[in-house]
């Protein structure tokens, strides 16, 4: 370990936290403490598995606690107030959060010496809240990236400490996305901790212009409406993959739709969602409000993901019948 560390209590939950918890340590700050959110049942088995943040913990004799809440006033106050005399008596001097899952009330963020620092996956003050990844994406950005700031009570209203950009690919997904912007996370926070620790970190107030909010994703937004523009839909399926995974109805199906890329539709008259062609050859071809989508990668209820020549080897699609919301 190198000399005169900050002492870092780490807070979050997902593989993107998990990243970032990964880079301090490889830097050699001191962790004295890992938050994350209990265990979740997962899988087909609905067994409780650790987070990946627990698991990395672990695997380095880091101690975790994880507390259901961290308010006072909230519905768990006991184990509330045990998790508060935790943080205090356990020395540390700053406290790094990311997707940890939980809000940190003031009493909680007035603990640390040097605060509580934050690691968001968007260029705030666009994309503030759960989802910026998937929101971005969605919404048809070109670029994002993450914001290192001090947090405060608001929703990822604190000073940014630290910004870096990222174009976003016309292929990418949430998966691809979130994985290069959690490699970018891990290296920038290390780098702000190192400045913190010389005193070299300047805070700047977020812009009052610009603001948006990415809602946390809902499992009932993932079903298409073809009624809608295919370079939309092709951007909704990008940011559904890999959660909660865009789909349609066939047949009284559910497929789930994991790639697709936005074309322009031949010459005649068609109705939103109607199957224009079925085949090895040009795949599944589908009529939207403007456009067409031609569908790339599909999975079957029980099936795995497949390219669509392969998926249609095993469920038949028949041009001119719908696919439905």
């Amino acid at each position: 370990m190198r000399e005169n560390r900050l002492r870092v209590i780490f807070a979050g939950t997902p593989e993107f936290a998990a990243v970032a918890l990964q880079a301090l340590h490889q830097a050699g700050f001191e962790i004295p403490l890992v938050l994350t959110q209990p265990d979740r049942p997962a899988g087909r088995g609905m067994q409780l598995q650790a987070s990946a943040v627990k698991q990395f913990a672990l695997q380095h004799q880091i101690p975790v606690a994880q507390p259901v809440s961290l308010r006072l006033d909230g519905k768990y106050p006991d184990i509330a107030k045990e998790a508060h005399q935790l943080l205090q008596s356990t020395p540390h001097d700053v406290m790094v959060v990311a997707a940890y899952g939980l809000i940190l009330p003031r009493s909680v963020l007035d603990i640390p010496r040097l605060g509580c620092i934050n690691i968001h996956g968007s260029l705030l003050p666009r994309w503030r809240g759960a989802a910026p990844i998937h929101r971005a994406i969605e919404a048809g950005d070109t670029e994002t990236g993450i914001t290192i700031m001090q947090m405060e009570e608001g929703l990822d209203t604190g000073p940014m400490l630290s910004m870096e950009a990222l174009t976003i690919a016309a292929t990418d997904t949430t998966a691809s996305l979130h994985d290069k912007l959690a490699d970018m996370g891990g290296r920038m926070i290390v780098a702000a901790l190192e400045k913190l620790q010389q005193g070299e970190l300047p805070a700047t107030p977020q812009p009052a212009d610009g603001v948006t909010y990415a809602a946390k994703i809902s499992k009932e937004e993932a079903a298409l409406d073809f009624s809608r523009p295919a370079d939309e839909l092709a951007r909704k399926i990008r940011a559904f993959n890999p959660f909660p995974a865009a789909n349609a109805g066939y047949a009284g199906t559910t497929i789930k739709i994991w790639n697709a890329e936005a074309a322009e539709i031949r010459a005649g008259s068609y109705s939103a969602g109607q199957v224009l062609a079925a085949n090895p050859q040009d795949g599944v071809l589908v009529a939207c409000g403007n456009g067409m989508l031609k569908l790339t990668e599909l999975q079957k209820p029980g099936g795995k993901r497949l390219p669509v020549a392969e998926f249609l080897k095993g469920f038949a699609v028949e041009a001119g019948l719908h696919f439905t919301k």
